[in-house]
């Protein structure tokens, strides 16, 4: 019964019961973004897509029209000897688009449509029927940006990839496509697509580069700090995305800024909501102390399980006439730190 309606909410959700794909919102399965407790929303099992895995209740995919994504749903057997054996049936998958291929027992291969669009995806493990909902946004490609814009949207032009790491700062695949309605849509438990748009100023549809590593380190990161008592629902996010054209206009001079690789944050915790980092070291004033505790443990995560994969950068700054102390964090691939 509980499957069916989930069924019925797919189907309600699904580009065919919309003019358009981007009119969509995500299926209201997990608890919401602000919860009167900290919890990290794990499900007690992992898919995999892709190259990425997440073990929490939502996470974001971010695919080309048409593209092949391998899904994999498995037990999590690191915290819970006890776990039980799969049911002969194994876990669920449906999607609310594109076309699902069983290629065996918990393992799919899932063809995305050739709209740009949200098309949430249910994970479900039939024993205790806990699910994993995938947000999956269908990105508009890089090619189809016209002399710096999209669809009116001022995006600019990125640099050739940077000489010794081309992987590292390839030019992005695509791009987001933002509507109003799609602001509210949870990347992850604790973080909604409007926190990671671009600043710049301009009509809708806007458009954005998103990418799973910066979420699952911000989940972790907020989950740490909640264990090591500082209170955070989530981050204030500064800053996330930045199109080159804006980054250019604030006058940041930094040419491969991974703001426009859509993997980094500037972020700092409001738990008050003053508009000011939190007092997190108690001397009663707001300073580049404070940021430098979040520094902290980042540092304590770098090289453990829990950041495997996520390694980036870390700096923090101090306050100005323009906003308080922050932290920047990124998932570029290797070390890098400032300002501390």
């Amino acid at each position: 019964m509980v499957w069916t309606l989930i069924l019925a909410l797919i189907a309600q959700f699904s580009p065919a019961a919309h003019d358009t794909a981007a009119s969509l919102g995500s299926i209201p399965v997990v608890d919401s973004v602000l919860v009167a407790a900290f919890s990290p929303q794990k499900a007690g099992f992992e898919v995999r897509f892709g190259e990425a895995s997440t073990e929490l209740r939502v996470m974001a995919m971010f695919v080309l029209p048409g593209e092949r994504v391998p899904i994999e749903a498995r037990d999590n057997l690191s915290g819970d000897a006890r776990t039980p054996a799969p049911p002969p049936a194994g876990y669920e998958l449906v999607a609310s688009g594109g076309n699902t291929h069983a290629q065996g027992l918990n393992r799919w291969d899932w063809v995305a449509p050739s709209m740009p669009g949200l098309y949430p995806m249910l994970v479900r493990d039939p024993r205790t029927g806990a699910l994993i909902t995938l947000n999956v946004f269908v990105m508009t490609p890089y090619s189809a940006m016209h002399r710096g814009s999209l669809n009116g949207y001022r995006i600019g032009a990125y640099p050739n990839p940077r000489r010794g790491y081309e992987a590292e700062y390839a030019r992005p695949l695509g791009f987001v496509q933002v509507t109003p309605e799609l602001l509210d849509t949870q990347v992850s438990p604790h973080f909604t697509l409007g926190q990671f748009v671009c600043k710049q100023s301009s009509d809708f549809p806007r458009y954005l580069v998103l990418r799973e590593p910066l979420l699952a380190k911000l989940e972790q990161l907020l989950a740490t700090v909640n264990d090591r008592g500082i209170p955070a629902r989530s981050f204030s996010i500064m800053s996330a995305y930045r199109t080159p054209s804006y980054n250019a206009a604030i006058g940041n001079v930094t040419i491969f800024s991974r703001h426009e690789y859509g993997d980094a944050a500037d972020v700092f915790v409001d738990e008050d909501c003053d508009g000011l980092m939190d007092d997190l070291n108690h001397d009663g004033r707001h300073t580049i102390a404070d940021a430098r505790v979040l520094g902290s443990i980042v540092n304590d995560l770098q090289g453990t399980p829990e950041f495997a994969g996520l390694l980036g950068g870390l700096g923090t700054y101090a306050a100005s006439p323009g906003h308080g102390p922050f932290m920047h964090v990124d998932t570029r691939g290797f070390s890098v730190e400032w300002g501390t």
